[in-house]
């Protein structure tokens, strides 16, 4: 079976983060692995209290993992300081880690900057080049490129200046401002549009990070990069439209409707 790390912060009330991502690797047939940056209290209403590991706690997760059961890929979600991102980049390039895809939580879906720009700049410089891809939403778009993107056109030329810029695919995600299902992926080959289909759900909770989780377990087994992100949007779509409705804010998305005993 192939394996998945996921590095990233963890949600109590199970919608997004590690929680989210071992899910979807289940649901994407891979066996998933944790390093836990963060500890959040949340759920569907707000998040109301984080606290980061030390970086050398985290180091300790990730050599635990790389020297027993290397992965085949690597999610990163939330790293919220330069020294846990310095402390996640050292491990990647020590052990060769490899499929790395790199969600940059940066910017809330309200618009609030999540990290300072220290850990905004130890990202872009160290962690963005090892990654295969990086999947940002239009916010975290406009702050690593500066520019307003209003239509689909701002959103072919911010995915090609980040491309051009750092070094690495770039999957911008259409899903902020933009109101509809389509991202636009920026690499070696050109530019692709990737369509999805606007499920009409107001429970979208924890979809960035299932997306990323689902391309990283396609990547690890042996998919290519467009079918890997074909794949994984389709994976998101039937989430989204097994309409769970859990919790008094927006909720968490039906990560196991594929399988039987479902809430399908």
């Amino acid at each position: 079976m192939k394996t998945v790390l996921s590095i990233a912060g963890s949600d109590c009330s199970g919608g997004a983060g590690i929680q989210a991502d071992l899910k979807t690797m289940l649901a994407n047939g891979v066996y998933g692995m944790s390093a836990i940056t963060t500890l959040t209290a949340q759920n569907t209403t707000g998040v109301f209290a984080v606290e980061e590991v030390s970086s050398e706690f985290l180091k300790q997760q990730l050599d635990a993992v790389f020297s027993d059961i290397f992965p085949d890929a690597v999610k990163i979600g939330m790293l919220p300081s330069a020294e846990l991102v310095e402390a996640v980049v050292e491990s990647l390039k020590n052990y060769g880690a490899k499929n790395i895809v790199t969600d940059p939580v940066m910017v809330s879906t309200s618009g609030c900057s999540l990290i300072n720009k220290k850990a905004v700049n130890a990202i872009v410089t160290g962690l963005f080049p090892v990654s295969r891809l990086v999947t940002p939403n239009i916010p975290e778009a406009e702050v690593l490129t500066e520019i307003a993107i209003e239509n689909k056109k701002d959103m072919e030329r911010a995915a090609l200046m980040m491309y051009e810029k750092y070094g690495c695919a770039v999957l911008l995600k259409g899903g902020h401002s933009i109101n509809d299902a389509n991202d636009v992926l920026a690499s070696g080959s050109g530019v692709r549009w990737f369509c999805g289909k606007r499920v009409d759900n107001s429970n979208t909770h924890g979809t960035g990070c299932t997306l990323s989780s689902a391309i990283a377990s396609c990547l690890a087994k042996g998919f290519s990069l467009e079918d890997s992100i074909f794949t994984a949007k389709k994976y998101v779509s039937g989430a989204l439209e097994a309409m769970l409705d859990l919790g008094k804010g927006s909720g968490p998305i039906d990560h196991g409707f594929c399988f039987a005993g479902g809430s399908t």
